[in-house]
């Protein structure tokens, strides 16, 4: 069964979309606030959140560092700047120092904060440790076990709220991709880099959870399910894309754009390889690369099933983002200012709307139809489809809203749809078609 973890229980748990964290905390990702990192190691202690056993009369599990040390990635992103990949990525970059030691590496693969918001605990080598996410505790630490703590005054001292889904997007994304500050760039890739790949609420959803949404939980924070996190998620990818291609900074390499920003695929395939064909959403002539637009397409389902005159608007500027781009970078600066006023107004969107069984229906059998009609022709489109409709499925799934036996029959085909994405070389469109239309047949109408 595909992401089983992900078959969200609500259990009568208020769904919220209020943006309380940034309405009143302009909570500012932890690499870059001013409360010292005070390490790892002061979060570990056996009383704290080092026990090996959960505590039964805890609000909190008490465990978070045994399940971030054994089991989650990111408690092993510094190791991997020492295998012989990185090595080979750092001397073909002609960095002048090895990965572990270089800041373009650092920056993502461990919590790089400045020498000044060092604790005496604090190590580099520990990765992506707790204060990366959760903020630098030099004034939350002792506060946050206090007898009159609450969660406002966490943050308040520092706490960054991951629990809305919009801090936590531009948290993740800002790694799983790049900021104003740091970016995994085109020629990252060339040296050998993986292709970064990333949906919000399913890597959410992969990594081992160090905390249980209950009852507790719901009301000391914002809750908000799996749908809403993957809207966000997509809105926010697309407004962070769109700032970058109008940075001159970043968005630019040379005499060339900043390649980053458009589809691997559409240069990186065998020239035998003629599978191109026309496509809808883009309205572009064959023989030019296109923008990365897979959260566009995403984001456009989501809201067109929301708001269908904000939806009608985002369609239209997402092809003249695209037309833009052949006709000069004056034009596709002029676009994306157009692009990013309606992507502000969909995050507002989606961040404020409680999807109901009818929403996501809509969604779903949108996204089917989408890729039907030919708009997943490239490998990320599809790839951001598989995960978008698992996660709707599972959402339908934990709140009721479909049978078991509609997931069972659903939950086959996205195997296949999976299997399809599994590897993008072997990639061919008309299979992930073939896999849509039997999903269309499974789908709840």
């Amino acid at each position: 069964m595909i992401h089983a973890s992900k078959r969200y229980l609500l259990n009568g748990l208020a769904v919220l979309g209020i943006l309380f964290s940034v309405s009143v905390y302009a909570a500012e990702i932890p690499q870059y606030a001013k409360d010292k990192h005070l390490g790892v190691g002061s979060c570990s202690n056996s009383t704290c959140h080092g026990s090996i056993k959960t505590w039964k009369e805890s609000n909190v599990r008490q465990n978070e560092y045994i399940t971030w040390s054994r089991e989650d990635s990111h408690s092993r992103a510094y190791k991997v700047l020492l295998n012989k990949e990185s090595k080979s990525i750092a001397r073909k970059l002609g960095l002048k120092k090895p990965a572990h030691e270089s800041k373009v590496c650092l920056d993502c693969h461990t919590d790089n904060v400045p020498d000044a918001v060092r604790g005496e605990k604090f190590q580099v080598s520990d990765g992506v440790g707790c204060e990366a996410c959760h903020g630098g505790s030099e004034r939350y630490l002792e506060s946050h076990v206090a007898s009159d703590a609450t969660h406002e005054k966490n943050l308040e001292n520092g706490l960054y709220p991951t629990e809305d889904p919009v801090k936590r997007a531009e948290l993740c994304y800002s790694c799983h991709f790049g900021d104003a500050n740091k970016l995994v760039t085109h020629r990252i890739y060339g040296a050998g880099h993986p292709r970064m790949s990333f949906e919000l609420d399913t890597f959410t959803a992969i990594q081992p959870a160090h905390y249980d949404i209950d009852d507790d939980y719901a009301k000391r924070k914002q809750v908000a399910d799996g749908v809403q996190v993957w809207a966000i998620g997509q809105a926010i990818t697309m407004r962070e894309n769109l700032k970058m291609l109008m940075d001159k900074k970043r968005g630019r390499d040379g005499m060339f754009p900043e390649l980053v920003m458009f589809d691997c695929h559409a240069c990186h395939h065998r020239m035998s390889n003629e599978r191109w064909s026309p496509r809808r959403g883009a309205g572009l002539p064959p023989g030019i690369v296109r923008l990365n637009d897979a959260n566009f397409i995403m984001l456009r389902q989501i809201i067109a099933s929301i708001d269908p005159a904000l939806g009608k608007t985002l369609r239209s500027q997402t092809r003249a983002m695209h037309r833009s781009v052949t006709i000069g970078y004056n034009a596709a600066i002029k676009a994306a200012k157009k692009l990013m006023s309606t992507t502000e107004k969909s995050i507002a969107a989606v961040a404020g709307h409680t999807f109901t069984k009818q929403d996501m229906i809509v969604i779903l059998n949108n996204l089917i139809k989408e890729g039907i009609r030919g708009e997943y022709q490239d490998y990320a489109a599809a790839e951001q489809t598989v995960m978008g409709v698992t996660n709707v499925m599972n959402v339908m799934d934990g709140a009721g809203f479909i049978t078991e036996a509609q997931f069972q029959k659903m939950n086959k085909v996205i195997d296949k749809m999976f299997d399809a994405t599994k590897n993008d070389e072997n990639y061919r469109p008309a299979r992930f078609t073939a896999n849509l239309r039997a999903l269309k047949k499974a789908a709840p109408k």
